[in-house]
């Protein structure tokens, strides 16, 4: 039931032409643009190639995009639409529900970095061997994150309120999240704050990873807290309707 639920669920997110623009379009022209244009402060860089440096922050900008902002904004129009209060009457609990959705979400992150990689690669990249397997893991923690916070949005707020939102909150985190920007780089407790973001945990995470082969348990004790936090909460508000 949860193979067969997270397969339509993926489908549909595959078929949409705007959830395909948010999650795989957008970060690959921001992917070439920032690998080949002079957009970023070269302090941030350092000797550093700059597609080295640009690739960790698209996969957590990837990750943002389909598993919180998609998942919000799909998850809002399917209680409009009466769709969770149809399945809801299924033999599907409610926990394979979301559950479902989770999965779909990490199937699409995974072919979000497969692509990316390969894009990547072609203009240069070359990421740490030895932080692979810890980039897995903050892949993996950062879907289910962000996941948790998408249906926390999407299933306690009007439609049309988590469209404004998602998006509001995707552009604010993209510009001042971490993920344009480093934490190191802002003034003050700013870049504390944000680095205790999921969006700047995950794409320092991913950046010590698989720049410096290094692991760090802080962006994971974050992520987890956030993902535990979110699912928690999101048990308690989310609404068929």
């Amino acid at each position: 039931m949860l193979l067969t639920h997270a397969r339509v669920e993926t489908s549909l997110t595959l078929r949409h032409g705007e959830q395909i623009l948010l999650t795989l379009l957008i970060p690959l022209a921001l992917l070439v643009g920032l690998s080949l244009l002079d957009f970023l402060p070269t302090g941030e860089i350092g000797s550093l190639e700059r597609v080295d440096w640009v690739t960790p922050r698209i996969l957590a900008l990837a990750v943002m995009s389909s598993a919180f902002t998609g998942q919000a904004i799909a998850l809002g129009f399917d209680r409009r639409y009466g769709v969770l209060k149809r399945l809801s009457a299924t033999a599907l609990p409610r926990w394979l529900l979301v559950a479902g959705r989770l999965v779909a979400a990490l199937v699409v992150v995974a072919l979000q970095a497969v692509v990316i990689g390969v894009v990547a690669a072609l203009l240069g990249w070359s990421p740490s061997g030895a932080g692979l397997g810890f980039a897995v893991v903050l892949l993996v923690l950062g879907t289910l994150a962000f996941g948790a916070l998408g249906v926390l949005l999407g299933g306690a707020l009007r439609a049309e309120a988590v469209l404004a939102l998602a998006n509001i909150v995707w552009f604010v985190l993209l510009l001042a999240g971490g993920i344009l920007m480093a934490p190191s780089s802002l003034p003050g407790a700013l870049g504390d704050v944000v680095a205790l973001l999921p969006s700047g945990a995950l794409a320092e995470g991913l950046r010590e990873a698989l720049v410096e082969g290094t692991f760090a348990w802080g962006p994971v004790a974050t992520l987890a807290v956030w993902a535990v936090a979110a699912g928690a909460l999101a048990t308690r508000t989310t609404k068929l309707t």
